[in-house]
């Protein structure tokens, strides 16, 4: 086995992850996995190392898995996987009635210089894997894989206001988790 085989294989384990929680499906996920390795191994020459090759992989994988979310489009996954989540970021957050915070964010440096760290990269995936499964889901639909209001409202079985609150309370969690973990930090500062 190559140098660049065993990186692949070191890199299914997250890329499935990513897959899971997409697709829902343990099969539909395995599929898009397994088609991202074949395309990274059938063309190895497309990465010549510009990026990291997780962000080269999860490229891949981010077109496979809309493939996939397309082709099952009509078919159910799990029923059970829905979560439901009652509880509101709002009460613990700080929010004003008006929707204004009442206490100013922490100070988080220089954004554009943390935005290129790693280290910022991997609290950001940590960060993300804490979300309910449905928040988790509905972030990396629209903000990862980019795909449009319409898509996931039809897909999910959503109504565009559910889908608002629902960015909306995960976007306030991976805030109030960023700051904690990465901005708040006075090494990062």
């Amino acid at each position: 086995m190559s140098l660049f085989e065993d990186q692949l294989v070191a890199q299914r384990g997250y890329l499935l992850r990513f897959a899971r929680l997409q697709l829902r499906n343990d099969t539909w996920a395995e599929d898009a996995v397994s088609e991202t390795v074949l395309a990274a191994l059938t063309k190895p020459q497309s990465f010549d190392n510009r990026s990291q090759l997780k962000t080269w992989l999860v490229g891949i994988l981010k077109h496979k898995v809309i493939d996939a979310l397309r082709h099952h489009s009509r078919e159910i996954s799990d029923p059970n996987a829905a979560e439901d989540d009652d509880t509101d970021p709002l009460e613990y957050l700080g929010f004003k009635a008006d929707g204004h915070f009442s206490q100013m964010p922490a100070e988080w440096g220089d954004p554009v210089k943390q935005v290129h760290s790693r280290q910022f990269f991997e609290i950001m995936d940590a960060c993300i894997n804490k979300l309910p499964a449905v928040q988790g889901r509905l972030f990396l639909m629209r903000e990862w894989l980019e795909l449009s209001s319409e898509e996931i409202c039809k897909e999910l079985d959503l109504t565009p206001t559910n889908l608002y609150v629902q960015l909306h309370r995960a976007r306030l969690r991976l805030r109030e988790c960023l700051e904690l973990n990465w901005f708040g930090k006075p090494e990062n500062a």
